[in-house]
């Protein structure tokens, strides 16, 4: 579903080069729990970017879906994201102004899906994160817990090709990344093909494979036992 072939991405730091990532490689079928895990500098957040259709690589392929996505422009790139990529950010990037269920419909007003049908679409999504009590509640009346999970359902809401999650518990406490863990865990046995990028092993292991990044190359893939 997702090939990744060869990926090189270089940026230009004033005179110096920078070569963030150096010919990687690998796929995730459908329905795969992957962690991509890295110190910093390993080239796990360029990475994500690519993943993500936020930037194209310097050389290399990034076939998802059976479509070669380095090779289109960004208009193409922007629709590929609305339709086929679920984001979760470490800080949310929930809308203050607006409720719950109108932060979480945003992705469907992009895609041209009618009000009713938007409606019923966040209430169920909000339904299977455990927040159908909050949809009126805006982000500052809810914990960060809870801004995480409508921040999933809003991920959710546009039945995804993959969920893609940036350091998903970067900002919550113990319990309550174990919680949104926990929901990822159950999108996953439901048949969700899930991303995480972390760098703490502990929530890496909620995957079924952890690829480690290190100085822009694949350290190592390994798939693990899930014991959750």
């Amino acid at each position: 579903m997702l090939e990744i072939k060869k990926i090189t991405k270089v940026y230009k730091m004033g005179e110096v080069l920078v070569n963030a990532l150096r010919g990687v490689s690998f796929h995730i079928d459908k329905g795969q729990f992957v962690a991509i895990m890295g110190p910093s500098g390993s080239g796990k957040s360029t990475l994500m970017h690519i993943i993500g259709c936020l930037d194209h690589p310097s050389e290399g392929s990034f076939i998802m879906d059976g479509e070669d996505i380095s090779k289109v422009n960004d208009n193409k790139l922007a629709e590929i994201r609305n339709k086929k990529i679920g984001f979760v950010f470490q800080q949310f990037n929930l809308l203050n102004r607006v409720n719950i269920l109108n932060n979480v419909e945003v992705p469907l007003i992009y895609a041209g899906v009618n009000s009713k049908k938007r409606k019923n679409l966040v209430k169920q999504v909000l339904e299977n994160v455990g927040l159908s009590n909050r949809l009126k509640h805006r982000p500052n009346e809810i914990s960060g817990g809870e801004k995480q999970r409508a921040a999933i359902a809003r991920a959710l809401v546009n039945n995804p090709l993959i969920i893609l999650a940036d350091e998903p518990t970067g900002n919550l406490d113990t319990k309550n990344g174990e919680e949104i863990m926990k929901i990822f865990h159950k999108l996953h046995q439901e048949g969700h093909t899930i991303i995480v990028v972390t760098h703490e092993l502990e929530i890496a292991k909620y995957a079924q494979r952890i690829i480690h990044l290190r100085d822009g190359l694949i350290e190592n893939d390994e798939v693990i036992e899930n014991v959750f």
